[in-house]
């Protein structure tokens, strides 16, 4: 059975937990908690995992390098693992979709997202990877660094935890069913 590799992304350190730039982070603990991965093997300047989701064999990714250089993690670990592009699920934060809303893409460009043009970068162009994009919404007014490195409001927690939950449900799909599938079921009204 072919593995997967399901990429995390959000930035390193304390003073990050629990922004709205670690959803990637956050979705990708809570499916290792719901799959009893153990995310604790430090290589490849990430914290790793390995395991299985829907009885197909995984390697869950958190790049301990900065969002802008996560591609610096992945590749190696995609080289190491023989995990292809198009077997790659990457979990980020997106300011296009308002907060607890999740959609599954597949392939594509990096629509402005750093972490995901490092990652084209590093994997030599290539862009056949799947995402799974957790909506973080635009500050009505502000400096957009702020808002994504900042925390969630309390107005904002239920959908945040909705919306971890159901990029979970994204990852199982598409392990279960393919992309396209997984884009029918998350990407309706």
């Amino acid at each position: 059975m072919e593995r997967h590799l399901i990429v995390g992304l959000g930035n390193p350190g304390k003073e990050y937990e629990g922004t709205r730039h670690n959803a990637g982070f956050m979705a990708l603990e809570l499916l290792a908690s719901r799959h009893q991965i153990a995310l604790g093997t430090k290589k490849f300047k990430g914290i790793l995992g390995t395991g299985f989701v829907r009885n197909s064999p995984v390697v869950l990714l958190e790049p301990q390098t900065f969002m802008n250089v996560s591609g610096a993690s992945v590749q190696p670990t995609a080289a190491f693992y023989s995990v292809p592009p198009e077997r790659i699920i990457v979990l980020h934060d997106e300011l296009d979709l308002d907060t607890g809303i999740v959609r599954v893409k597949s392939g594509g460009g990096h629509g402005g997202h750093n972490g995901l043009r490092d990652i084209i970068a590093k994997l030599g162009g290539a862009r056949d990877f799947s995402r799974v994009r957790l909506g973080i919404g635009r500050p009505t007014r502000g400096d957009v660094t702020s808002w994504v490195l900042g925390g969630y409001g309390k107005s904002e927690a239920a959908d945040r935890d909705e919306a971890l939950y159901r990029a979970c449900e994204a990852i199982e799909a598409i392990i279960d069913r393919g992309v396209a599938a997984a884009q029918n079921d998350f990407n309706g009204a």
